[in-house]
């Protein structure tokens, strides 16, 4: 079973042990510093720094491009898949949930965005993936706006307090909370 682990930053070190994760993706603004769990080893960590925002433009902010999406793409089809991935962003809501549709989209192409965004609001009812996430993976991944569309479809994730990690299977039916 390939699965995805999605954590608020509190949580990573906790979930990496717990579900022997030995591979991350951290989406995270400049600022924030954060240590990288011992069982994550450097060249199996890939930090993309962005800011959870939707457009281009805004201030000092880093938005998520295109460069952002095309790297969580070739870090999961490099993944090896014989222990989960962890994917991480400072609340687990946003950021973390978009990246972890994108890497299940790249490494199981045919599955439908539909189901797989229905997969994700079981796993979790607070993910609101990042919207500019989406349509960038949607279009790098050639989904012609069914991912956009299967996403904006589950609506706004409930309020959250950035303490709900849930794991998402990259083909299937199993997804859970923890």
């Amino acid at each position: 079973m390939t699965v995805i682990v999605v954590a608020p930053l509190a949580r990573i070190a906790e979930m990496a042990v717990r579900h022997g994760a030995r591979e991350m993706i951290s989406l995270m603004a400049k600022e924030h510093t954060f240590h990288r769990p011992a069982v994550i080893q450097p060249d199996r960590h890939l930090l993309l720094t962005m800011n959870d925002i939707a457009f281009k433009g805004t201030g000092n902010l880093v938005a998520p491009d295109e460069n952002h999406v095309r790297e969580i793409i070739d870090f999961a089809r490099g993944w090896d898949r014989n222990a989960p991935l962890l994917i991480h962003c400072w609340m687990g809501v946003s950021r973390s949930p978009a990246a972890a549709l994108i890497a299940a989209l790249s490494l199981s192409p045919e599955q439908s965005d539909e189901v797989l965004a229905r997969r994700l609001r079981a796993a979790s009812p607070y993910a609101t993936p990042n919207a500019r996430l989406v349509q960038i993976g949607d279009d790098m991944l050639d989904r012609r706006g069914r991912l956009v569309d299967a996403v904006r479809s589950n609506g706004r994730g409930a309020d959250a307090d950035g303490n709900a990690p849930f794991s998402l299977e990259v083909e299937g039916s199993a997804a859970g909370t923890f």
